[in-house]
């Protein structure tokens, strides 16, 4: 997993590249809460999953977990970019019902 992200006026846009499951999920995790820590004056979080090629249910609790650090922070967080098979997951996990598209 590759994880870039740009900061434009308080826009964060972070693209994920690669595969998001059990085998990348802690250090993604660890990467991005870094990331968060350290930009916390953001107005909203985008995560562009465009670079995603798999991504597993472990991939999907990576997310939330993040969204649930990132709304304690009052900032709002969206997805974007997702392909077919990606975002067959998200709406089978409901996940656009916190995280809606961008």
């Amino acid at each position: 997993m590759d994880i870039k992200y740009k900061n434009t006026g308080g826009n964060m846009t972070v693209y994920l590249n690669g595969e998001l499951d059990e085998y990348s999920a802690g250090q993604s995790k660890n990467q991005l809460d870094r990331l968060i820590d350290d930009n916390l004056n953001i107005k909203r979080f985008v995560f562009n999953l465009s670079g995603l090629s798999f991504m597993d249910s472990t991939g999907i609790g990576m997310l939330i977990g993040r969204y649930k650090k990132l709304k304690r922070f009052g900032i709002p967080v969206f997805l974007s970019g997702a392909s077919v098979n990606v975002e067959k997951i998200i709406e089978i996990s409901g996940l656009y019902g916190i995280m809606p598209k961008y």
